[in-house]
């Protein structure tokens, strides 16, 4: 798929070309009217490329590879009462499918319009490969703040994966850092039920960075429910995590021995020809003496029956 790649990386301008239509004067636009359902098996007619038209919304299904999965029931509403009120200002960009057409971008408005009983809504026809159409829904959704941190994560993965896109390259197409686009990805190294806490918003994407850093799924579970229950903020996980880390991995004291000590070491050494450890505490303590075969520990054995 690499070499379809073209000017995808532009992002959504690249394929909109002059989508951005508005109703400013609706006297002076020409708007074409799609023809009415009928129950014969005559073939529908579909706009143009790049065509503004009225569709009927029963025309219109939505995107199955659509990265927003979740949409907000109350903000629907609201959206669905400004349209009884004003109509659908901003047309739905749409591609032609057997039997009608399909979302490429604005699938809230069309909910929205549903809820408020619209009959037709103003479209852009743009006619797409399935990569195109793809790479364009879900660079529209990556432009807007209120796709959730996974949604947006599963989104961008699907483009790494499924053409082959590299982190530079996603990063030009959604207008987002490469650093960006890296930390995204991890988020689906989490467990499902963390990254169902994400998306329904019990803790954030910078509780959930925060929580990459523990190896333990089982720990990763744990804090993130004392992250809900406790009400922790970002800083206050990732001192927690970092505490957690500390105890399951201690560090090593590390014993300095005095001058003294070291001195009888190194004089026991040249004795015995191989290397002595000598620890002492409050007037006893332990003498080993280390040996890598047994001819050397006959040897040294003899050496210590000699001290009789």
């Amino acid at each position: 798929m690499a070499g379809k790649k073209g000017g995808l990386g532009r992002g959504l301008d690249a394929l909109f070309g002059d989508a951005g239509v508005t109703f400013d004067e609706p006297e002076k636009t020409k708007r074409k009217k799609t023809a009415p359902k009928t129950t014969t098996n005559k073939k529908k007619k579909t706009a143009a490329d790049g065509e503004l038209v009225l569709v009927d919304i029963n025309d219109i299904a939505p995107n199955p590879d659509q990265p927003r999965k979740n949409f907000n029931e109350d903000k629907l509403k609201e959206l669905a009462d400004s349209i009884k009120a004003q109509g659908v200002i901003q047309p739905l960009v749409l591609t032609p499918v057997t039997g009608g057409y399909e979302i490429i971008a604005g699938e809230r408005r069309w909910r929205a319009a549903r809820l408020a009983g619209t009959k037709e809504v103003p479209c852009i026809v743009r006619k797409l490969t399935e990569e195109q159409k793809t790479l364009l829904t879900i660079i529209e959704n990556m432009q807007r703040e209120d796709l959730d941190p996974i949604e947006e994560a599963e989104g961008l993965n699907r483009m790494a994966e499924t053409y082959g896109l590299t982190h530079e390259e996603i990063a030009k197409s959604v207008s987002k850092s490469r650093a960006d686009i890296t930390n995204s990805l991890r988020l689906l190294k989490l467990p499902e039920v963390i990254r169902n806490m994400v998306s329904d918003g019990l803790i954030t994407k910078g509780h959930a960075r925060a929580l990459l850093a523990v190896d333990d799924e089982g720990r990763q579970l744990q804090i993130a429910e004392e992250i809900v229950a406790e009400d922790l903020s970002v800083r206050a996980t990732e001192k927690l995590v970092k505490g957690k880390q500390l105890r399951r991995k201690p560090r090593k004291k590390v014993i300095r021995k005095s001058a003294d000590i070291a001195q009888v070491e190194g004089e026991l050494k040249d004795i015995f020809g191989t290397k002595v450890k000598l620890e002492h505490k409050a007037g006893k303590g332990v003498i080993s003496i280390e040996y890598y075969s047994k001819d050397e520990l006959d040897r040294l054995i003899e050496m210590l029956r000699s001290l009789k």
